[in-house]
């Protein structure tokens, strides 16, 4: 199996640690940014991810928004929605902008290998 790549989307350093952390341990390379028109901006530069986590709430752009503008740009990567709302209302609009896979803050390891497995059935 090749090498899985993740790029952690979050404005919260506590989470982006985490997520980041969390990935390595599963011998994930991953690469960071802080808001959604920044992971726009990577693969706007020609970057490829196999997965990404996805924050709810970001400034600049949300994860809903940037979850929009990427599936809109052609990117068919697993897209992980990670968000501590649980407001039914918001998780399905989330979900419609194109998420894959949607899991409550805090990320864990046993949530982050469930969207793994998914990722391994689609390739």
């Amino acid at each position: 199996m090749n090498k899985i790549t993740a790029l952690v989307v979050d404005d919260n350093t506590v989470n982006q640690t985490m997520h980041h952390r969390l990935l390595e341990n599963l011998g994930i390379e991953n690469q960071v940014v802080k808001n959604g028109k920044e992971a726009v901006d990577v693969h706007s530069s020609g970057k490829y991810f196999d997965l990404i986590l996805m924050d709810m709430d970001m400034p600049i752009m949300n994860g809903i928004e940037a979850t929009r503008t990427l599936r809109a740009m052609g990117i068919r990567c697993m897209i992980a929605g990670v968000s501590t709302h649980s407001l039914d209302q918001e998780k399905q609009e989330f979900m419609e902008a194109g998420l894959d896979d949607y899991q409550e803050k805090p990320l864990t390891k046993t949530k982050l290998v469930t969207i793994l497995h998914k990722i391994n059935h689609s390739t």
